[in-house]
């Protein structure tokens, strides 16, 4: 195992499917780390199902086994210069993802995800399954 590791929102669901190429992929790295912002994402959701409180309970042990990002004040200038560059390449990604591609620079953290998109994103490490 190495590396460093952060997953988006399209791979914790893909976690939580017993999805195997996930895990076999996760359990490559040694350090393992989920955004805030991908958190958010995921509780919108389960506030939004018809199985809320089982949802819930599951994202609330999930976030007590994984290492939280945060954002501060050095993730907000990355986000100022991820999207600007996005602008100016004429390349928009969601406002989300570029929180969560701000703290994959910011920590140097490659992204595991689903989404293509984030192959604009200029100066972060992507994986995409």
């Amino acid at each position: 195992m190495s590396g460093r590791i952060a997953l988006d929102t399209n791979i914790v669901i893909a976690l939580f499917a017993s999805n195997k190429i996930v895990q076999r992929k996760i359990s490559d790295y040694s350090e393992v780390f989920t955004p805030s912002i991908v958190l958010g994402e995921l509780f919108y959701g389960a506030y939004k199902s018809i199985k809320v409180h089982q949802n819930v309970t599951r994202l609330q042990e999930f976030a007590k086994q994984t290492i939280v990002l945060k954002t501060d004040k050095d993730t907000g200038e990355h986000y100022g210069r991820i999207k600007n560059t996005l602008r100016a390449k004429g390349k928009p990604i969601p406002e989300n993802d570029i929180w969560i591609a701000a703290l994959c620079r910011q920590f140097e953290l490659t992204l595991l995800t689903q989404d293509n998109h984030f192959i604009e994103v200029e100066n972060i490490s992507v994986e995409i399954l």
